[in-house]
């Protein structure tokens, strides 16, 4: 996997098309991982493919999206060691705030890497 920070046409593309469909479920999972106390840092890995981190919550298949949508939240990437320890604070001091921002894990062969990507306007 190749960790590139910026991210390209072709990822932007494909995943702005599919936030349209999968916006108000990823918002309401975010809502409630939060209020439930889970985390305050509430993340949503996307893959192409299966992977291990986090709970699939939208197959690709279920609404013709590009992605697989999984929840997870900081806690779990730190376990995983994907989060550093060492940088957590870093970590809540670069996430957005929750309500306004999905917080994306990109999961791809070219491009992994955390996306912020606000939510419609109602």
């Amino acid at each position: 996997m190749h960790n590139d920070p910026e991210l390209s046409g072709k990822y932007l593309g494909t995943i702005s098309g599919d936030f349209i469909k999968v916006c108000d479920t990823l918002k309401e999972a975010s809502y409630q991982i939060r209020k439930r106390g889970i985390s305050e840092f509430p993340i949503f890995p996307i893959c192409k493919a299966d992977q291990p981190v986090g709970q699939l919550i939208i197959h690709k298949e279920q609404l013709d999206t590009d992605w697989n949508y999984f929840a997870s939240f900081m806690d779990e990437f730190v376990q995983r060691g994907i989060i550093d320890p060492d940088k957590q604070a870093d970590f809540k001091k670069t996430y957005k705030e929750a309500d306004e921002y999905c917080c994306l894990f990109v999961i791809d062969q070219q491009f992994t890497n955390f996306v912020f990507i606000p939510y419609p306007e109602d």
